[in-house]
C-alpha cells in the first residue's frame, strides 16, 4: 500500500514539474515573440528614374525601410543603386557638359553622415573649329556606406534618396537616372576613440 501511495506521489510530482517546465517556456517565447529586435534588414528596388533636369533637381525617395534598435546602438546603411549619366557636347562653339547622380541617407528625416555622396559624375568638353557631337550614354553600379551613430531605441525610418544636378555651357544637354538598386541596414556597435593609422 504505502509502495503504491509513494508511486502515486512520484507520478503527481512529475506531472507537476512538467507542467511547470511547459508554462514557463511558453512564457518566455511569448515574450520572445513579443519583443522582436532586427538586426538586419534589406529592400530592393526596381528601376526608379529620376526626373531630367538643367540644375539641380528635387530630391527623389528611391529605397525605404524601417529597423528596430532594443538600445543604443550604431548603423551601418548600404546603398547599391544603378546610376545613369547622358551627356551630349556640340561644336561650334565650344560645350561642356556635366551631369551627376547625388544619393543621401536620411534615419528619422536626419541626414546621415557623411551627407551626400556623388555615385556618378561626368564633365564632358568639346572643342573643335569644326561641326561635331559627342554623346556618352553610360549605366554603371555603384555602392557606399553610410554611418549612422548612437541610434536612440524604437522603430526607424531609413531613407535613400537621390537627385540629378546638371550644368554647361555652349551646345550642350546632360542628365542622369537611378535604376535597379538594393539597401542594407546593420545594426553594430563601433568601438569608440579607436585611432586609425594611415598607410602612406
Amino acid at each position: 500500500m504505502k509502495k503504491k501511495l509513494i508511486t502515486r506521489n512520484i507520478t503527481s510530482g512529475l506531472l507537476a514539474l512538467s507542467l511547470v517546465s511547459s508554462l514557463a517556456m511558453g512564457t518566455a517565447n511569448a515574450q520572445t515573440q513579443q519583443q522582436p529586435s532586427a538586426k538586419v534588414t534589406a529592400k530592393t528596388s526596381s528601376i526608379v528614374l529620376v526626373p531630367e533636369t538643367t540644375g539641380t533637381g528635387d530630391w527623389v525617395t528611391v529605397l525605404t525601410n524601417n529597423i528596430k534598435t532594443p538600445n543604443l546602438k550604431d548603423l551601418f546603411i548600404t546603398a547599391a543603386l544603378e546610376v545613369g549619366l547622358y551627356t551630349r557636347t556640340e561644336t561650334p562653339p565650344d560645350s561642356t557638359a556635366r551631369a551627376s547622380v547625388q544619393v543621401r541617407v536620411l534615419r528619422d528625416g536626419q541626414e546621415v553622415e557623411p551627407g551626400v555622396i556623388a555615385y556618378g559624375r561626368r564633365i564632358q568638353t568639346l572643342n573643335s573649329t569644326e561641326p561635331i557631337e559627342l554623346i556618352l550614354d553610360t549605366l554603371e553600379a555603384a555602392s557606399f556606406s553610410f554611418v549612422d551613430v548612437d541610434v536612440p531605441v524604437g522603430v526607424h525610418s531609413i531613407v535613400v534618396q537621390a537627385r540629378v544636378n546638371t550644368s554647361g555651357a555652349g551646345n550642350f544637354s546632360a542628365f542622369g537616372l537611378v535604376g535597379k538598386g538594393t539597401m542594407t541596414v546593420e545594426e553594430v556597435r563601433l568601438i569608440k576613440n579607436e585611432d586609425v593609422v594611415l598607410i602612406p
